[in-house]
């Protein structure tokens, strides 16, 4: 049996089930970036300000994104930050002043985020689904670039 667009129902049960592992680690991802954004001290304030400011914007688009690809699919997205804290691989940073430490958490979310869009890919791929694929393809570039400007930043 294929849904609407064309995609076996079991894989895009199964695309769904992973994409809503994402949004969810998305959605907390997110909440922590702006906690970053609001609660930031110190010397590197304006700099970091701006980084923690583009890095939700990006990251409130991409819940968008995931959240209509799992529709596409047939499927329901999580909605509610009691089931995004339930499924979310990325725990709540609370209280985080340095930024220095959040930068850390940032590259450590972003770690998490990265190994799911991969999982995502090769599922993708397997299912002929290129939405999703050309979408987890654009998300690990730019993944992977935000990775190594952060880890520059640390060293």
């Amino acid at each position: 049996m294929k849904n609407l667009i064309g995609i076996d129902k079991k894989k895009a049960e199964k695309l769904s089930h992973i994409l809503n592992q994402l949004l969810a680690d998305y959605e907390i991802f997110y909440q922590n970036l702006r906690g970053f954004h609001w609660n930031i001290k110190g010397k590197e304030f304006f700099e970091l300000h701006l980084k923690f400011e583009e890095l939700y914007d990006d990251a409130f688009i991409k819940i968008d994104e995931i959240a209509e690809r799992i529709l596409t699919l047939e499927g329901e997205p999580l909605h509610t930050y009691t089931d995004y804290l339930k499924v979310s691989n990325i725990k709540e940073a609370k209280n985080v002043t340095n930024g220095v430490e959040g930068v850390k958490i940032i590259v450590k979310n972003f770690s998490v985020i990265i190994t799911t869009e991969r999982e995502i890919l090769a599922l993708a791929e397997e299912a002929n689904d290129e939405g999703t694929v050309s979408l987890m393809s654009d998300y690990i570039s730019q993944t992977e670039k935000t990775l190594w400007m952060l880890n520059s930043y640390l060293h």
